[in-house]
């Protein structure tokens, strides 16, 4: 058996978005608002407006109801809260230039691409101004969109109906472990995103085009 024997005959990638090709971090906007006292920045993002209460809004969850929520919970800290919102494109810190390479390359190749992202759908829309590669997937299917968020195998299901693909050629890249998982369990390949170096020779690996 050759080489070309062992490498699985993959023609579609499926990108997570945030943290593989666009930077977002709360803490981008928090850090102007808290100053030096870290600490209470952190326990105001793991108390107040934690990673779970953002995925509610991810997960379909409206802006509105999610900050009321918070304030009823936390009535001193209403402006931090309302900025989470109003202020949410100062956590977006610019693309990850050498990962958005490798896309235009495999698309540069006509290697079919799609993105699935837990993302609100309020907030995407700001994404898609700001950032001209996302134009070059040929669907995007978005959690707060679908009222599904990734690791929840009814969203990896949904992406192969919608787009017509067998999770054995596709392979799928994200920097989150449990939707590595998730993406595994539905017979995908997946690489759980570290770097575009690496993640360059991984697909390589894969065989495709780079």
């Amino acid at each position: 058996m050759n080489h070309q024997d062992l490498v699985p005959n993959i023609n579609t990638v499926v990108f997570d978005l945030g943290n593989v090709l666009i930077r977002w971090n709360p803490r981008n906007l928090y850090r102007k608002l808290f100053g030096d006292d870290e600490q209470a920045m952190e326990t105001f993002l793991s108390e107040v407006c934690s990673t779970d209460w953002n995925e509610r809004q991810d997960a379909g969850r409206s802006w509105q109801e999610a900050i009321d929520e918070a304030i009823a919970r936390h009535p001193t800290q209403e402006t931090l809260i309302r900025a989470y919102r109003e202020r949410w494109e100062e956590m977006l810190d610019g693309a990850l230039e050498e990962t958005v390479e490798i896309l235009e390359q495999l698309h540069a190749k006509k290697v079919r691409l799609l993105a699935l992202t837990n993302w609100s759908a309020e907030t995407f829309p700001i994404a898609l101004e700001r950032f001209a590669f996302l134009n070059k997937f040929e669907g995007i299917l978005v959690s707060g969109v679908e009222g599904i968020i990734k690791p929840a195998p009814q969203i990896f299901q949904l992406l192969k109906s919608r787009y017509q693909f067998e999770a054995h050629h596709a392979v799928f890249i994200d920097d989150h472990a449990p939707n590595i998982e998730g993406a595994r369990r539905e017979g995908f390949h997946a690489l759980q995103f570290s770097n575009a170096g690496q993640l360059r020779k991984d697909l390589a690996a894969l065989g495709l085009p780079l």
